[in-house]
């Protein structure tokens, strides 16, 4: 689809889920109403996201000139407005994200896994004062160097790709300590790797009728070399989700100088993600391939 179709499209998905969100729930107490609607803004921020817009700047001043005609408000109002709205509804996306998810309980089989969020350069990281009490030193594995920021711990189905769970915990955080926040509310079969070896949570989650899968926490001693590479080979499908997240959605460049814009920022571009394998899905194209899906 071009991308005028893709902005009618999003605009009809995320208009319609807020509609039903809204049934009942007065978001806005006092003040006046924005200008611009709550779906106008969720649309441009998913689609500058498509676009490889991830600053607010970029995304203001690109609708503004080439897309006016279809949100003729944002001639009316001030960059810094759209701003503040965008970082307002953080939480309305994450219920929206949450409401356009299959409904009922995770009961296929997801992989977990986690990736570092640096918030700044190590040499600067003990001059840095943002996320100061929050934010700390931790280890990144895939390049075997000490990071200042965060890691994002994220639950994928293993078939659709979809995000199902994440959350962001401090960089020294372990991934064992986050899997009981990412495996609530799921049964079936749960894949990891060797970071999440634990004999007392894999008997306490088979009792909730979640299976959990995971190579033995030594791979010199492993007792079942064959299953643990089976494991790994299927739970290695998580890092394709994280290539769309890291390449195709810059999720680990981060401008955010406090939790609430790092909140807008990681849910927007899980929104921006979701959204666009269920339209792969809709169009019958592999979640895998995310670029099929825009031909512009």
């Amino acid at each position: 689809m071009n991308l005028d179709d893709l902005i009618i499209n999003v605009f009809c998905l995320v208009d319609d889920q807020l509609i039903e969100l809204h049934k009942g729930i007065k978001w806005r107490t006092r003040g006046f109403a924005p200008r611009m609607s709550d779906a106008e803004v969720i649309t441009i921020e998913i689609i500058g996201e498509y676009l490889g817009l991830s600053k607010e700047t970029q995304l203001f001043h690109h609708f503004r000139h080439h897309y006016s005609e279809m949100f003729p408000n944002l001639l009316e109002i001030h960059r810094t407005t759209l701003t503040r709205q965008m970082a307002n509804l953080w939480k309305i996306k994450e219920q929206l994200w949450q409401s356009i998810l299959p409904a009922g309980k995770d009961s296929s089989v997801s992989i977990i896994d986690s990736f570092p969020l640096s918030i700044c350069r190590f040499g600067r990281a003990n001059r840095c004062k943002l996320f100061q009490g929050v934010a700390s030193f931790g280890r990144d594995h895939s390049t075997k160097a000490t990071i200042y920021g965060f890691r994002l711990h994220v639950r994928c189905q293993e078939k659709s790709r979809l995000i199902t769970r994440f959350s962001i915990a401090p960089a020294n955080e372990s991934d064992l300590s986050l899997l009981p926040q990412l495996a609530e509310h799921s049964s079936g079969v749960l894949l990891a790797d060797r970071n999440y070896w634990s004999p007392e949570l894999k008997r306490s989650f088979k009792e909730q009728g979640l299976r959990m899968l995971v190579p033995f926490k030594k791979k010199k001693s492993d007792p079942k070399p064959k299953l643990s590479r089976y494991i790994s080979r299927h739970r290695q499908l998580i890092e394709t989700v994280f290539s769309q997240l890291t390449q195709r959605f810059s999720i680990k460049k981060n401008w955010a100088r406090d939790i609430w814009h790092l909140s807008n920022r990681i849910i927007r571009k899980v929104l921006a993600h979701t959204i666009g394998v269920l339209l792969c899905q809709k169009q019958g194209i592999s979640s895998l391939q995310l670029s099929k899906l825009f031909d512009f």
